[in-house]
């Protein structure tokens, strides 16, 4: 069986081998290197010839077949992993939706509990219809407003012409804004 060559290494060779080394073979005659040159910096650091790492990589078919493995169990479960952080956020939207859904049934069911009771109904019919019982006289009032919301009264007209200072643009963004952010008389469902 041939003897797989040594990777090489950074520590300095000899120059010459003893004669205590290993018998050499036919097959494994020593081929002539080319000698290595300095190619140190200033600080005496030397530096990495990047051919001669690589050279030294070796792959094996079992590391090869471990990498495609670990590549594939990525390649098969991020996609997964993915899902199941969507499921999670969907399952917690829905929990969130349950417990609207229950403080609204609780609702539901109080109001319920208070259609029984006859003096509530009583109340909702003669503020909702106008119901009267039979003798009785209702008085409608139509300008029920706030005294602070009625118009003030209108003051004397004056003869001079008076101009103000308006600038039209903020005014025209107010109106956009306040209209934008006004809230719908039925809310959306």
């Amino acid at each position: 069986m041939a003897r797989r060559p040594a990777p090489p290494s950074s520590s300095p060779r000899p120059s010459a081998r003893s004669s205590s080394s290993a018998p050499r073979t036919a097959g494994s005659a020593s081929k002539p290197r080319p000698a290595r040159k300095d190619t140190s910096t200033g600080s005496g650091a030397s530096r990495v010839d990047v051919r001669e790492w690589a050279s030294g990589i070796r792959l094996s078919a079992f590391s090869a077949i471990m990498l495609s493995l670990v590549v594939l169990g990525a390649w098969v479960l991020v996609p997964t992993l993915g899902t199941y952080i969507d499921q999670k956020q969907k399952i917690a939207a829905l929990e969130s939706s349950i417990q609207v859904s229950e403080a609204q049934i609780a609702d539901l069911k109080h109001e319920r509990e208070r259609w029984k009771d006859p003096a509530y109904i009583t109340t909702q019919a003669r503020e909702r219809l106008y119901y009267v019982k039979p003798g009785e006289v209702v008085y409608l009032i139509d300008d029920d407003l706030d005294p602070a919301a009625l118009p003030q009264e209108q003051g004397p007209v004056s003869d001079t012409l008076e101009e103000k200072p308006a600038d039209w643009m903020p005014q025209l963004l107010r109106s956009l804004t306040a209209a934008g952010l006004s809230q719908t008389a039925v809310p959306a469902q």
